[in-house]
């Protein structure tokens, strides 16, 4: 499948890292010092068209969680309507102040696809074994 995408000028494209990767690292555009529970959206310089039915998904590095900088509303969601500048909301976790310099790679994304559904208002749903139990109802 391919994906339209236009970036500013000497920014490198998403790319997969191994043959095996769901998650594009996508790199920051701008430098940034995020202090201990600061949250700064730091723009990539990457600009998409998805197809209808697709949506690009914004995901924590594990080697920027493991150092405290983590994607806020992970997974964020880039819809196929969306024209603007792909931005990574980051919060930093972590006790000390964090650094992003441009070129990081300070995100992955995943490009997946999804279904758009109609709702059906019905008066009951039927019954399972769990029904409503919901928070821990499972057991550990």
């Amino acid at each position: 499948m391919y994906v339209k995408i236009k970036t500013d000028e000497g920014v490198s494209l998403p790319v997969y890292k191994t043959p095996g990767s769901a998650g594009m690292d996508i790199s920051a555009n701008e430098f940034h010092s995020i202090k201990p529970g600061d949250i700064k959206v730091v723009k990539t310089g990457v600009y998409l068209q998805l197809p209808i039915g697709y949506e690009a998904q914004i995901r924590t590095r594990s080697g920027m969680a493991l150092d405290g900088l983590i994607v806020l509303n992970s997974p964020g969601t880039i819809d196929s309507d969306y024209r603007g500048e792909v931005g990574v909301i980051i919060m930093n976790v972590s006790k000390s102040n964090a650094y992003i310099n441009k070129g990081d790679r300070i995100a992955q994304m995943v490009i997946a696809k999804h279904e758009n559904v109609s709702w059906e208002i019905v008066d009951r749903l039927s019954e399972t074994k769990r029904g409503g139990g919901g928070y821990g109802s499972t057991g550990v």
